[in-house]
């Protein structure tokens, strides 16, 4: 058919030919096989021009349209196949803990099961590590995302706070009531937080805007969420968490939520990467595969919305 194109727009066997790179013969053979199958003559020969038949032109309209979309089927999958070409190598990823354990070790392992040819490195840290002096593609990072022009950065997800005990603590020093009250509590406190062991608090009530910042005793401190959730399940006393950490335990009793008609601040978790580099398709892929994952609401707080115990914005 692409050949039967050709030669109608030439009107040549021979400049078809030359803009196929294909010979004459070759060219004349193809007409006619292409006319047998048709069991009809679409081309008038003479020595001087090729014209069409009427049962060529005819099909001539039809058969330029197949051949354009064979032509962008053609490119479409040239393209696919760069794209997949391009998505291998090493790909770089740091994450906190744990964020990385609970959730992006699996989203990693899923990416690379659909892309075998990247080769996926993912560093467990919770050390604010510079991406670009340590040589990561990508970076996760809850809150505290710093100032700087060398850093581009995509939302992820909410990363929403919350207060959690175990019923055996909570049965011993009862529920605390209002935010001052933590200050005759044992508090677990992640020393990541950017204000320290002052936890903010916000609410609506009666119709006004509320804000408390308790200062509390630490009486455990951790760098890492899931070092503290073992000594909440203890009932050491009440951590500061996240949903995303906490959103099973919750679900499950084994940890209840802790003054919960109070917020605490939200911050997000978001993807950085070098601003200076192109962003290459393997990295760009993570990304958008990390944003199908958690957008627009998270899964850990789809669940807990499901059970009546957090209110989405």
């Amino acid at each position: 058919m692409e050949v039967f194109v050709e030669v109608a727009r030439q009107r040549s066997f021979t400049a078809a030919g030359q803009r196929l790179g294909l010979t004459r013969a070759m060219v004349s053979k193809t007409i006619m096989q292409l006319e047998e199958r048709l069991n009809a003559r679409l081309l008038h020969r003479s020595t001087r021009e090729v014209s069409l038949t009427d049962a060529g032109r005819a099909y001539l309209a039809p058969c330029m349209a197949t051949v354009s979309q064979a032509q962008e089927a053609a490119r479409i999958v040239a393209h696919v196949a760069q794209v997949g070409a391009e998505l291998a190598g090493p790909l770089r990823i740091q994450a906190p803990s744990s964020f990385g354990s609970a959730w992006l070790a699996d989203a990693v392992a899923r990416f690379s099961l659909l892309h075998p040819q990247v080769q996926a490195e993912l560093f467990v840290d919770d050390a604010l590590l510079d991406p670009i002096r340590h040589g990561f593609d990508l970076t996760i990072r809850v809150g505290g995302i710093p100032d700087s022009s060398a850093l581009a950065m995509r939302p992820l997800a909410p990363c929403r706070g919350v207060l959690c005990a175990s019923p055996a603590y909570l049965a011993q020093w009862g529920m605390p009531q209002t935010p001052q009250e933590l200050l005759h509590h044992q508090c677990l406190h992640f020393s990541h937080l950017t204000d320290g062991t002052n936890w903010h608090f916000q609410r609506v009530h009666e119709g006004k805007s509320e804000e408390i910042s308790v200062r509390v005793q630490a009486g455990f401190t951790a760098n890492n969420g899931l070092v503290l959730h073992q000594a909440a399940q203890r009932g050491l006393g009440i951590v500061y968490s996240t949903t995303f950490l906490a959103w099973r335990k919750l679900l499950d009793g084994s940890l209840v939520s802790v003054l919960p008609g109070w917020s605490l601040p939200l911050n997000h978790l978001s993807a950085l990467y070098p601003a200076s580099r192109q962003l290459s398709p393997k990295v760009r892929a993570l990304i958008d595969f990390l944003v199908a994952e958690y957008q627009p609401v998270p899964p850990w707080d789809r669940e807990l919305a499901a059970a009546g115990m957090l209110a989405l914005d």
